[in-house]
């Protein structure tokens, strides 16, 4: 049985999946799979490269984006707004825990006007993932996006 945690209707985050998962995400509609884990994080950890292939026979789409964790970089928020801005469908981003993925996709949607820093930080809390030690860091993420597109 899947972990899915969905925060908004086209995005839901997961902690480690398998093919089963990849299998639920299919029957749900799931458009894209984004793996947050670098490959060998753990022993068992299933390859990238053997679940993006599972994943494609499934006609889902697959983009890696590993995070070691604490070490988020902005060209990983900047990759993940940008592939949540060209969903065509629902989207499920996963890595060990789902903490990773759910931060990721917080402070992509920061960059954006989509959802109030409280709407973020709500709908991770309505899932498990407590953000609130990142709402100034939102804050100033969506400060500078405003600032520099002059909104």
């Amino acid at each position: 049985m899947s972990d899915f945690r969905i925060l908004t209707g086209i995005v839901a985050v997961s902690p480690q999946i398998s093919k089963a998962d990849i299998d639920e995400a299919a029957e749900a509609g799931v458009t894209l799979i984004i793996n947050n884990r670098p490959d060998g994080e753990e022993a068992a950890q299933p390859s990238n490269a053997e679940l993006k292939a599972y994943a494609e026979s499934k006609g889902i789409a697959w983009a890696h984006i590993p995070v070691v964790g604490g070490q988020l970089s902005l060209d990983a928020v900047a990759e993940t707004a940008e592939l949540i801005g060209a969903a065509e469908g629902p989207i499920l981003a996963y890595c060990r825990s789902g903490t990773r993925s759910c931060t990721l996709w917080a402070l992509a949607q920061a960059m954006s006007d989509d959802y109030s820093i409280e709407d973020i930080v709500g709908a991770a809390a309505d899932v498990g993932y407590d953000l609130s030690h990142l709402i100034g860091t939102l804050e100033d993420i969506r400060a500078r996006q405003s600032a520099a597109t002059g909104d």
